[in-house]
């Protein structure tokens, strides 16, 4: 059992930047690590993802550009680092681990956060 923890959510204006950050219990040599969300009354989507090698990035394409995934192999930790936010950023976003190559769909990650909930006012 992997456990995962985001943290770093909160209420930001528009233009502004937000970190959240997702730490698992065990290393993360072995699982891709993805970033979702999900606004009320929509589907959970596909944020961010890097791989298990920690050598391939990938995103969802209203967010290239300004966001950033990275993470801290020592620390167990995955960072997902948000600029010039919208209001249509706002959402809980949620951290998931899969054994293997990153993927689009959450139905492919075993291993799920809480969620941390960021909200972005105009």
């Amino acid at each position: 059992q992997v456990h995962v923890v985001e943290s770093g959510g909160g209420l930001v204006q528009a233009g502004e930047s937000l970190d959240i950050s997702c730490t698992l219990s065990e290393s993360l040599d072995l699982y891709s690590v993805g970033w979702f969300r999900q606004a009320p009354g929509k589907q959970r989507e596909g944020v961010s993802c890097i791989s298990y090698s920690g050598e391939r990035t990938s995103y969802q394409n209203s967010v290239k550009g300004r966001f950033t995934i990275s993470r801290d192999n020592a620390k167990k930790t995955v960072h997902l680092r948000m600029n010039s936010l919208t209001s249509e950023d706002t959402a809980m976003y949620y951290c998931a681990a899969r054994y293997g190559v990153c993927s689009d769909s959450p139905s492919n990650y075993r291993y799920w956060g809480q969620g941390t909930q960021v909200t972005v006012s105009v």
